[in-house]
């Protein structure tokens, strides 16, 4: 008789359902997130594996897919079979040490921030008074102009908000996620860098967006689901050199 792995919790991060990781070629962003409940669903049935989001995360999917125009089919699995719960934010323990190691590293980050506004004004010293305000064509439309002042400008927008949160928690529904995860102990989710290096902070359990579908499918044929038991049936991982999600 097949073994039964143990019970699993997971926490998702909106990551996992808009990563093309978990695409099949051509495959709408609809399609692919159908397919994935479903596969969800059958976990929660065959294996009684839950499924976690802190309303932030979900308020902010719900935002992202319906940018996109999904159907209602979507919504209607989703609320059905991934659990909204609020993390225990005033229960859960942060130990000392992980909020020295934000700081510090945010103190990093500042100074990173700091460097690169630096280069950005000797660049904008360096210019000829007349191009700070001489205007060329930006991108397809031949009506919008930027200086090269402007350009030096975009350039920074993009450099700080890498030096400052790339790789880095940045935002609340990032910090639930962890939280929640900690007090359910439970897998987090994600295809977001900065979420990967936290939850090694936090001493958790973690699986890249891309790689959990087959996970599901590997539960499920280790304990002969019907319809699984066939390793053939199991979809190739991406390659873990692709490109994922940036935090």
């Amino acid at each position: 008789m097949p073994a039964t792995p143990p019970r699993q919790q997971f926490v998702l991060d909106t990551s996992l359902f808009i990563t093309e990781g978990i695409r099949r070629e051509d495959e709408s962003v609809e399609d692919a997130v159908l397919r994935l409940l479903d596969l969800i669903a059958t976990a929660r049935l065959e294996l009684n594996a839950s499924c976690y989001v802190p309303p932030s995360i979900h308020d902010e999917l719900a935002t992202m897919l319906r940018d996109r125009d999904v159907s209602d089919e979507v919504f209607s699995k989703l609320d059905t079979w991934v659990i909204r719960k609020s993390p225990d934010r005033y229960g859960v323990q942060i130990p000392a040490d992980i909020v020295y190691q934000f700081v510090d590293e945010m103190n990093d980050r500042v100074d990173r921030g700091l460097r690169v506004s630096e280069e950005a004004v000797r660049e904008v010293e360096a210019l000829d008074p007349e191009q700070l305000t001489a205007g060329e064509p930006a991108g397809d439309d031949d009506h919008e102009y930027m200086s090269a002042a402007d350009r030096v400008v975009s350039d920074l927008r993009d450099k700080y908000r890498r030096a400052l949160r790339q790789g880095v928690l940045d935002s609340r529904e990032d910090f639930d996620l962890l939280v929640l995860a900690r007090e359910l102990e439970a897998g987090v989710v994600t295809e977001d860098r900065g979420i990967i290096s936290w939850a090694d902070q936090f001493g958790l359990r973690y699986v890249r967006g891309r790689q959990f579908p087959t996970l599901l499918r590997e539960y499920l044929r280790a304990s002969g689901v019907e319809g699984y038991a066939d390793p053939s049936r199991l979809p190739e991982t991406p390659e873990d050199g692709d490109e994922g999600e940036e935090g």
